[in-house]
């Protein structure tokens, strides 16, 4: 019996790359034209103004401290959360809170018709204010 053979065909997951690739060439260059253009600054005021910024020793401990300071509190929110997953009880009942508050806030502003206006109405104005307009 002979067996079929396919011809040679390139895959589809080449054919893929190669767009991709073609893509993002034509992304990245317009990103530099897009950059280029909308510069007002040159280079050298923005390297000036942080080294002006940043020029005493007070503001150099003062930024250190502060990245310290956000990555410890990072590392203790992490190791926080690992440890409240560990307990058996309390995943289970933060999942019943979470649920609870969810169904209280869909009764209040999204069950009803008036609500649901009053609620919309709410967010509109609330991001015009925001806005200021």
């Amino acid at each position: 019996m002979r067996q079929y053979e396919e011809p040679l065909r390139p895959s589809p997951t080449a054919a893929v790359s190669q767009t991709f690739r073609y893509i993002s060439r034509i992304r990245s260059r317009s990103v530099v034209v897009k950059v280029a253009q909308d510069s007002s600054e040159s280079p050298g005021s923005i390297v000036t103004y942080v080294k002006s910024s940043f020029s005493t020793a007070e503001d150099i401990f003062a930024l250190a401290g502060i990245g310290f300071a956000t990555v410890a509190a990072l590392w203790a929110s992490v190791n926080l959360v690992e440890i409240i997953d560990k307990l058996p009880v309390l995943p289970l009942f933060f999942e019943l809170i979470g649920i609870s508050v969810a169904w209280v806030f869909i009764y209040n502003n999204l069950l009803f018709k008036p609500k649901r206006q009053e609620f919309l109405g709410n967010i509109k104005s609330t991001i015009s204010r925001i806005l200021g307009q």
